[in-house]
């Protein structure tokens, strides 16, 4: 996924083989309307009347009528191409239904992962004011953790490897146990966007709203910005991982509905 957080507190984001993948030409659109229907308990997609397929064959049904109505209106707004990087939630349903549905443990078990490394444990040796602000969106979250899932974690200033306690990282693994293919798929995306388990989880329980995990996770990058001034390409690099963390978490609202 583009724009992920490396699961160690560092933030730099994963690349795959060192480039960028290549693009694919535009597919023209071929439908007039895109519709949903209410199938065996399921929300398919339809466009023209025919059932869309993932690109792993399988149908576009989802688990609520509103988010199949988002997907739905992602396809209705195209234009005379179809761009997939205009139809985020379409994007995740995919990936949850052939990547996710079938690997749930394996999935649940990344996003521990990140949790074992989180990235409101690793924390600057400096500035003070930093360091402050820091502590001001992190610690909450944190405290939060401990209270409702029973997980309490190390803080470290510095990037040297923490060894959390494995009960903290198994109370992570335990929230996530019996969620859907769409919720988790939705929640690893704001995992690997901001590097933070917790701040995914947090978001996704209503102890935050969207814009306060995403100050939260974007603490660091901010200060950077502040200091350093501004750098066209990792804005454009920050608003394209703040819309995909953002269609994540709209995602879950939908799934509530």
């Amino acid at each position: 996924m583009s724009g992920e957080k490396s699961p160690n507190g560092g933030g730099e984001p994963k690349k795959i083989l060192g480039k960028e993948p290549l693009r694919a030409p535009l597919l023209k659109r071929f439908y007039k309307a895109a519709a949903v229907e209410e199938r065996d308990g399921r929300y398919a997609v339809l466009l023209d009347g025919r059932s869309i397929r993932t690109p792993g064959k399988r149908e576009l049904a989802l688990p609520t009528e509103a988010l199949a109505s988002a997907v739905a209106a992602e396809w209705q707004a195209q234009g005379e191409h179809v761009n997939p990087a205009t139809m985020p939630l379409t994007r995740l349903a995919n990936s949850a239904i052939d990547g996710v549905a079938d690997r749930k443990d394996e999935v649940a078990g990344d996003i521990a992962a990140f949790a074992a490394s989180d990235l409101l444990c690793y924390r600057a040796e400096a500035p003070e004011a930093l360091v402050r602000r820091q502590a001001e969106a992190w610690n909450p979250v944190l405290a939060w953790a401990s209270r409702e899932l029973g997980a309490d974690f190390v803080l470290r200033a510095g990037l040297m490897p923490i060894e959390q306690p494995p009960e903290a990282v198994r109370a992570v693994l335990s929230a996530l146990s019996g969620i859907d293919a769409m919720s988790l798929a939705a929640l690893h995306v704001l995992t690997t966007i901001s590097g933070s388990a917790l701040l995914a989880l947090a978001l996704w329980r209503g102890h935050l709203a969207v814009d306060e995990a995403w100050s939260a996770a974007d603490v660091d990058e901010t200060w950077q910005r502040e200091q350093w001034g501004r750098d066209e390409e990792a804005e454009a690099h920050a608003a394209a991982r703040r819309a995909e963390f953002e269609a994540a978490s709209h995602c879950l609202r939908l799934l509530r509905r």
